[in-house]
């Protein structure tokens, strides 16, 4: 006589989102986190973030007009759209290195406390100077 043959575990079907909360988990899930949306320059930074609206922000440590949109903008990340990562390089500091002045070159950044939104091959869009949170929300494409 042979043995029965043991029971597999059920899995449980994948169904979607049906009630208002599992909607909302589901959409949060995919939505950015809110601290990805204002980074520190690095080269696979900027190339993990090809899929999103990119704005180059060109920072220098000295200046006095970025350190105050810095802390903007890292206070408020969760206000800059979901979709839009701003990614501060370094520009004409003692933090700046090749890559960032490359960056620089490449785009004719002249001063610090200036933006450029590229697209995802690289290409300028964009550029404006100074501002902060409000401009960055008028001036993206």
């Amino acid at each position: 006589m042979l043995a029965p043959k043991p029971q597999q575990p059920s899995v449980p079907a994948i169904t979607p989102p049906t009630t208002q909360y599992e909607q909302t988990i589901t959409q949060q899930e995919q939505t950015v986190p809110a601290a990805t949306r204002y980074i520190v320059y690095s080269k696979s930074a900027l190339d993990q973030a090809a899929n999103k609206k990119r704005v180059l922000y060109f920072y220098a440590n000295w200046c006095p007009i970025c350190r105050p949109i810095d802390k903007e903008f890292s206070a408020n990340m969760d206000k800059i759209p979901d979709g839009v990562v701003v990614i501060r390089v370094n520009y004409n500091d003692s933090d700046t290195d090749a890559e960032e002045k490359n960056l620089a070159n490449r785009y004719g950044i002249t001063y610090q406390h200036t933006f450029v939104q590229i697209d995802a091959a690289g290409n300028k869009i964009a550029l404006w100077n100074g501002g902060g949170l409000t401009e960055l929300l008028t001036n993206i494409k």
